[in-house]
């Protein structure tokens, strides 16, 4: 059975939020350990997925990129690459994990009002319910779940609003480059926005790269890690958000973010961090029926498609 656009749309986002979800215990340990500092890993992160995504470009179609849109790949490309990486980066370091988790669920919240503003979509009572829903399944999620505390990881109100004011930018991204999502490939966005996130970039970060710890250790398992980061949590989730831009709308898209804390409780229950409870069970349910809610709203598409049918 074939599966439709938004079928399809939804796989994707759950693939990018499983290896997102994956990504932040990676990124604790790197940073607790002081092997990376954050503006070290979002120039690697940047410069990385800028080769990564140019060297792909070689072996693919050629497109050329209209000039006004340059424009927009250039903002894209700070506000999603590398202002949204940075500010996450840093407010991870600096606030507690369940922090993070409950302040990731007011993305939804921002594309909501931010699609409503740049590409006139409705603010319906469906999409309102289904990220409160949503919001509310992740928070319940969190607070329900078995926390260690560690040391000079607490929670700190500059990191509070480093990582909600990325949810902001991560918003604003996913909604000025939907239009161009369905005009231009993955791979030719990708590696313009990161080209430019990394060129800026490249003079703040390299002394930190320079002088980071990791470089100086023989472990090859901190080297693993950066590289999941590197290759799954960088260059594989950004080719595969534009395609769900393709199917589904961004307060959709968003609304994945409320996945994380999901995915981070199944991965600690199956490595026996944690225990299954019906706390779990009810706050996956409350995660799951927000997205639904969203994803039935009516989009600005469907109501002119029902304006043109009742004038005819």
């Amino acid at each position: 059975m074939m599966l439709s656009q938004k079928q399809q749309g939804h796989l994707l986002m759950l693939l990018v939020m499983t290896i997102f979800g994956l990504n932040i215990p990676i990124n604790k340990y790197l940073y607790a350990n002081e092997l990376l500092s954050p503006m070290a890993m979002t120039l690697l992160r940047m410069g990385f997925a800028a080769i990564a995504f140019w060297i792909v470009s070689l072996f693919t179609k050629k497109e050329k990129v209209d000039k006004r849109d340059i424009s927009i790949l250039a903002i894209g490309g700070l506000s999603g690459m590398l202002i949204n990486q940075s500010l996450f980066a840093i407010g991870l370091g600096q606030t507690s994990s369940v922090d993070a988790s409950i302040i990731t669920t007011s993305g939804p919240l921002f594309a909501m009002v931010l699609a409503a503003i740049i590409l006139k979509e409705p603010i319906t009572t469906k999409k309102v319910g289904g990220v409160l829903v949503g919001a509310a399944g992740a928070i319940f999620l969190v607070y329900s779940s078995t926390q260690v505390v560690v040391p000079g990881q607490g929670s700190a109100i500059i990191g509070d609003i480093s990582v909600l004011t990325a949810q902001l930018f991560y918003a604003f991204y996913l909604v000025i480059t939907r239009p161009l999502a369905t005009k231009y490939s993955p791979i030719t966005m990708m590696k313009w926005m990161f080209l430019f996130a990394a060129l800026i970039d490249l003079p703040i970060g390299f002394k930190y790269v320079a002088e980071a710890p990791l470089f100086t250790q023989p472990d090859i398992m901190p080297y693993m890690l950066l590289s999941f980061t590197l290759v799954g949590a960088t260059f594989i989730t950004y080719m595969l958000i534009p395609l769900a831009q393709r199917r589904i709308r961004p307060t959709t898209i968003s609304m994945y973010n409320n996945m994380q804390p999901l995915i981070a409780s199944g991965v600690a229950i199956s490595m026996g961090m944690d225990r299954f409870t019906i706390e779990k069970l009810i706050a996956g349910i409350l995660i799951f029926a927000g997205v639904y809610l969203v994803t039935v709203s009516k989009s600005r598409a469907d109501l002119e498609a029902e304006g043109v049918k009742e004038g005819k």
